[in-house]
């Protein structure tokens, strides 16, 4: 599943060649996880103003309107001039005066949903929920710190739920809590401040080394230029389940929380 540094990758391979483009026509394939709530027709015209991006959604802001685009399980975007023609799994096409947007999506749960502006119901009930972007000024250590307090799930699953600290996907939290020495099962509230710490700076160091290397390719993601991800080759426990851990030889385990595969090392993250 494309996490936030595969959508910040996609976002940043593809925006700077679409601003101010003209919308020249819009073509929609096999229905999405969610309807575009438009009529394709009605979006012919504008023009697109820039490509924002929170959490997993890109937010490509029209001259009136909005596109609101989740990748889903196995979604990609390509952005080009001379895209060959649609192929059975192409389900939504942006076509512009400086190229097509096409999103590709094999399992179909991806969704391109149209809304007149951030603060309508539908863009609200999508992203109103979301938490801080890691990335960003708004992710406080103090807040951050706060929020494990009042949550008592396993510090591996908080994460995941994206209601504290949005984008910290399946890979990066097993990463993020490798850095920061913590158990993947420990629970949220029990974390001393120093972990906390730990574990907030630990975050923000994958994601911008990950954002950096491209995003992770597992199975078949790539940008909007085709470019494949690197930052899998330099994990130190996603993955690597039986083999010797990186920093101190102890094997890697594997364990599943919440139907998800959890990597860790039980020396160098012993609670």
């Amino acid at each position: 599943m494309p996490e936030l540094p595969e959508v910040e990758v996609t976002r940043r391979s593809f925006v700077d060649a679409i601003e101010g483009a003209q919308v020249l026509a819009v073509s929609l394939g096999k229905p999405l996880r969610w309807p575009l709530s438009c009529l394709p027709q009605e979006l012919v015209g504008r023009s697109v103003k820039t490509v924002d991006r929170r959490g997993k959604y890109l937010l490509i802001a029209l001259s009136q309107g909005w596109l609101l685009v989740h990748l889903g399980m196995s979604g990609s975007l390509r952005f080009s001039a001379d895209l060959p023609a649609p192929g059975v799994h192409d389900h939504f096409e942006l076509v512009t005066t400086r190229g097509c947007l096409r999103l590709n999506d094999p399992r179909r749960f991806g969704a391109v949903v149209y809304v007149e502006s951030l603060s309508s119901p539908l863009a609200i009930k999508l992203l109103g929920r979301l938490g801080m972007e890691p990335l960003s000024e708004t992710f406080e250590l103090g807040l951050f710190t706060q929020g494990l307090k009042r949550r008592k799930m396993p510090i591996k699953q908080v994460l995941l739920a994206g209601e504290l600290v949005v984008g910290v996907g399946n890979i990066y939290a097993s990463e993020a809590l490798f850095l920061a020495g913590i158990r993947p099962t420990s629970p949220a509230h029990t974390l001393s401040r120093p972990k906390a710490a730990r574990l907030y700076a630990a975050i923000r160091d994958v994601l911008a080394r990950a954002v950096e290397q491209g995003g992770s390719t597992l199975r078949d993601f790539s940008s909007s230029d085709g470019k494949p991800g690197y930052f899998q080759l330099e994990a130190m426990v996603y993955g690597r389940a039986g083999l010797p851990c990186k920093r101190c030889d102890t094997v890697i385990k594997l364990l599943r929380q919440g139907q998800r595969s959890t990597f860790y090392c039980p020396t160098c993250q012993k609670a």
